[in-house]
Formats: C-alpha cells, structure tokens, sequence
C-alpha cells in the first residue's frame, strides 16, 4: 500500500508543498525515516530537526508553512492526526483470505456474508449472522444469534457470547470476552448462601468501537450493556453488566466499572481506575488515573480533571494536599 502526499492531504483538508505526487509505503519517526516513509512534526520547536528527516513526506502544522523541505510537505492544522490516519492505511495489518479454514467450524444456519474469512479453528453457531468483510481470527467463537456488522475484525481467541449484537467497523483484539454473564447474586439471608442471579440481557457494541486485548464486556442482567460509537477501550478493561458507555469514550487499561453505571459521551479514564455501581460520569469529564469513584457518585464538568479516592476536581485535592503538608511542617 502507497499514499501519495496529495492523498494524505485530502484526509486532513491540508495543502502540498513540493511534488504533491511523492508516494510514501510507511511510517516513522522523523530521526529514523527513510524516502519511502511518512514522518510528522508537532511543534515549531522540533521543526529544524524533522526538515533534515530523509522522510519522503513530511506533516506539519502552519508554523512549517514558509519552510523548505527536500521531499513534499504536507501543511495542515493536525499534523498528528493526518499522521494516524495515513499511519492506519499504510500499516495496515495483513487480512486473513475469504473464506472458511478448513478446521473451522461454520453451522448451516449460520449466515456469512460476501467477503468473510473465517480463520482456523474457528467456530460460528447457530443463528449467527456475520457481516460483509468481517474477519474472524483463529480460535475465536460466536455464538448463537450474535449479530456482526460489516468490515469488524475479531483478532485471535475472541468469544462472543450468545446474542450480542456488534456494529461495523469495530476492532476486538484477542482474548476479549464479549457478553459474558455479569456477577449479580442474591443472599439468603436464612443459609448465608448466594444464588445466582439471571443473566438474560444482552451486550451491544455500536459502530467503529474498539477493544483491546482481554478484556471483558459482561451483558446486561435483564436489559443492554452499551457501549457507544467509536469509543475505545485499552487493555484489560472490565465493563459490568448494565453499564452505558456514551459515543468517543477513551478507556485506559486496567479500569474496572460495576454494574449499572454510566459513562457519557466523550469522558475519559485514565488506568486504573475504579468505578462502583451506579456511578455516573458525565460528558467531557476527565478521571485522573487510579481514582476511586464510590458507589451512586455523580461527577460532572466537561474538561474537569477528577482525582483521588473518593474522585474529586483536581484543584480541591491539591488544596487538601497543601492544608496536610502545612500541618506536617508544623507538628515537625
């Protein structure tokens, strides 16, 4: 695969100084680019050292608009985002071929539409219904009446449990469980024993989502767990059963979210953080890593940093930090 930096360009709106025909095949940085690869720069301050780059194609932002550069110069407002666009084209991982491997294991009234390729040792039950061009890795399973949209990608060792609905253009990396039952008990209080309770809903995933390696999506008891379009989760992200995430959500790696909370659109979540039941988080707020956000706690502020345990903006925590500080340097 080759772009062009014309072509590069019209994925951004930005403009070509230099030969708008250059063709670049890969990517780097700009310290280790070759002809053939694409490099970016972000700041006028590295601007010096990413023009003696030997890339064919560099990316910059207006600051580079009068310089010169020996390859073709792509000028736009986002020249990282120009550099992952182009980034996911030209490194693109390698497709599995159309069709189903012979150890696979397709039931007849599973439904595969054009294009799919179904890897080895894979296994699609009864009812399933999988898209145009979707792709499933080796070993991964699909259970009855899972529905799949077109152009996913399920890599290696992915289960999918029966009935969840998966939109297209999504990407689950291996080892993810996808609708697994959620951890809901009931105690009886005469035997001190806990009896499971049902777990009959369901888990949609909406368009262009994204799933890291082992995570888990538990579907809801008796309604949905959603998680909205284009959010994406790190790895080893668990979403409990009953839990809304809204659309353009980031999840990092290691978070944990009980039951019934809510995630609105655009929020983000740095590792390790800790959501109890019932929580909600709203739109645009921003969760510090390693927060602790207790149980039926509403946070909201689009662009607030939250932090701590229990999470709380930023700012009050650097005062609570300061007050403690003063009080140690007095007792000393």
């Amino acid at each position: 695969m080759t772009l062009s930096a014309a072509e590069i360009a019209g994925l951004v709106n930005g403009r070509v100084i230099g030969d708008p025909g250059t063709p670049v095949s890969g990517i780097a940085t700009a310290a280790t680019a070759r002809v053939t690869d694409l490099a970016f720069v972000e700041d006028a301050r590295s601007l010096d050292e990413a023009l003696a780059s030997a890339a064919g194609v560099l990316v910059a932002g207006p600051f580079a608009a009068d310089a010169s550069f020996h390859g073709a110069l792509v000028v736009c407002d986002q020249p990282r985002l120009a550099f992952a666009r182009a980034g996911r084209i030209l490194s693109r991982p390698a497709s599995l071929p159309p069709g189903v491997h012979q150890t696979a294991i397709v039931h007849p009234a599973a439904i595969l539409g054009r294009g799919v390729a179904v890897g080895p040792n894979a296994v699609v039950d009864e009812g399933a219904e999988v898209g145009d061009l979707v792709q499933l890795g080796a070993g991964c399973h699909v259970g009855a009446g899972v529905r799949i949209g077109s152009g996913t990608v399920l890599r290696s060792h992915v289960v999918v449990y029966p009935g969840t609905r998966i939109g297209a253009g999504v990407v689950v990396h291996a080892g993810t469980v996808l609708g697994s039952d959620g951890f809901g008990y009931v105690r009886d209080a005469a035997t001190g024993r806990y009896e499971a309770f049902p777990q009959v809903g369901r888990l949609v995933i909406e368009d262009d989502v994204e799933l890291g390696t082992l995570c888990t999506v538990d579907r809801g008891a008796l309604g949905e767990t959603v998680i909205g379009r284009g959010t994406k989760l790190d790895n080893q992200v668990h979403v409990a059963h009953n839990v809304r995430i809204g659309r353009d959500v980031v999840i990092a790696a290691q978070t944990g979210i009980a039951g019934s909370s809510v995630i609105e659109d655009g929020a983000i979540i740095a590792g390790q953080v800790g959501i109890a039941d019932h929580v909600t988080v709203g739109g645009g707020a921003i969760l510090g890593a390693q927060c602790g956000v207790p149980t039926g706690k509403v946070l909201r502020g689009p662009g607030t940093l939250f932090w701590g345990t229990p999470a709380r903006p930023i700012k009050q925590v650097l005062k609570e930090l300061a007050v403690l500080a003063r009080l140690a340097k007095k007792k000393a």
